[in-house]
């Protein structure tokens, strides 16, 4: 008697188990959104990723509905099974077929899988469809000229027309026991068909949803990938809510996101930009003639940026003074300063929003100057400006005393900031 009691009651609590598995699935469900930003010279001022996760759902059927309202569609196979009968005329949206989607922003934050910068992310569900099943409809009504009008009179109306306050989609087809459908959702508020006819069983195929994604600017962003996650419940009284009847194969949405962000920053110096002479104003003609000393010696040299990202500049020099770069003349050990400064295209500006004209770089770790573009620059002219100080003439330039000054200076544009 004892072994068959035992044996007893484990198969009860298996059937217990069973049961509440059930009744209270934790399976996960997980779908990737994927987005990048390549700047691109047709549009400089698209500074926006593009969505690159592949459509299914609700936007292979409409994509132009969805290209105007910037909207994206997932089809994912999340089940929900009546757990009970749904009585004709039931007087809750809850006792039926209803449907609550989280309509309000969600913000997650994506990081740098690098750096672990961290970047912010919103997304909105603005509309959700499925395909209902159950039995044959004419048999469930007692007979009707043909399955739109038996779906219709089943559920009081066509589930194409939405139910207030969720909004008609155009989307819709039917079968002798299916209806597919979608329905936008401007709220969170319940949307329910009510029965109007005994159905013994009801099952929702799968889940259509359709959002809205707001993403960071990706000007302010290093390259790379940004990764991040955010969940919704799913079930009764959770995020997505299909009613008390309705039960789901899966009690969460997880959605991954990846936001791919390639940047551009290139600089082009014309053939032979390598090599630098400085003159006077008005050429040497003073000097040599008149012996009337020029007040500095200046080059500009001009280059062209494209840049999509923040970037630094610095210099090193060969050889240095004080605490800037120098020319020197080897025959007679003497140098002079050599002030280096840039100005950059319209578009780049310092890390304030300030224009950059004529800004003094300074060899050195710490003297870095950082900048920013406002939108992608291409191949934007940026000038380097090379001057020998008026305060450096009186020793540089004697008369009847000539000389060779030669120096190295090596400009960085660096993106890894």
């Amino acid at each position: 008697m004892n072994v068959a009691y035992s044996a007893t009651s484990r198969v009860c609590w298996l059937i217990v188990i069973t049961l509440a598995a059930i009744a209270f699935p934790v399976y996960a469900e997980q779908v990737s959104i994927t987005a990048e930003f390549r700047p691109d010279s047709s549009y400089p001022h698209r500074n926006k990723f593009r969505n690159t996760t592949p459509s299914s759902g609700y936007c292979t059927y409409d994509p132009a509905q969805c290209e105007q309202n910037e909207i994206f569609s997932l089809q994912v196979p999340i089940q929900f099974d009546s757990r009970a009968p749904i009585p004709a005329n039931h007087a809750s949206p809850r006792h039926g077929v209803m449907f609550q989607a989280p309509t309000q922003w969600r913000e997650l934050t994506v990081y740098h899988e690098t750096t672990r910068e961290p970047e912010k992310v919103r997304v909105r569900i603005v509309g959700v469809g499925s395909q209902v099943v159950t039995d044959d409809v004419i048999k469930l009504v007692g007979g009707a000229d043909d399955y739109r009008i038996a779906h219709n009179l089943l559920w009081g109306s066509s589930w194409v027309n939405a139910p207030a306050p969720c909004i008609y989609s155009g989307v819709g087809w039917y079968g002798q026991d299916t209806y597919a459908f979608f329905w936008k959702t401007p709220s969170s508020t319940v949307c329910g068909k009510q029965a109007k006819f005994d159905v013994p069983w009801v099952r929702l195929g799968y889940v259509d949803f359709a959002y809205e994604l707001e993403t960071p600017n990706p000007l302010g962003m290093s390259s790379g990938n940004y990764i991040g996650a955010l969940t919704y419940t799913v079930g009764p009284n959770a995020d997505f809510d299909f009613g008390d009847v309705m039960l789901p194969t899966s009690s969460s949405l997880t959605l991954n996101f990846n936001l791919d962000v390639q940047h551009t920053l290139k600089v082009e110096i014309p053939p032979g930009g390598e090599k630098v002479q400085l003159v006077p104003v008005g050429g040497w003609q003073s000097w040599l003639q008149a012996g009337r000393r020029p007040v500095s010696l200046f080059r500009d040299q001009t280059f062209n940026i494209s840049a999509s990202s923040r970037f630094k500049m610095f210099i090193g020099c060969g050889p240095g003074v004080e605490d800037g770069c120098a020319l020197e003349d080897s025959e007679v050990n003497q140098r002079v300063s050599l002030f280096v400064s840039v100005s950059l295209p319209n578009g780049i500006t310092d890390l304030s929003g300030q224009p950059v004209k004529r800004l003094r770089l300074k060899p050195g770790a710490g003297n870095e100057q950082y900048f920013k573009p406002g939108f992608y620059v291409d191949r934007a002219p940026g000038t380097l400006h090379f001057e020998v100080p008026p305060h450096s003439m009186a020793s540089m330039l004697r008369p009847g005393r000539g000389g060779r000054y030669t120096g190295v200076v090596v400009v960085y544009w660096d993106s890894d900031i």
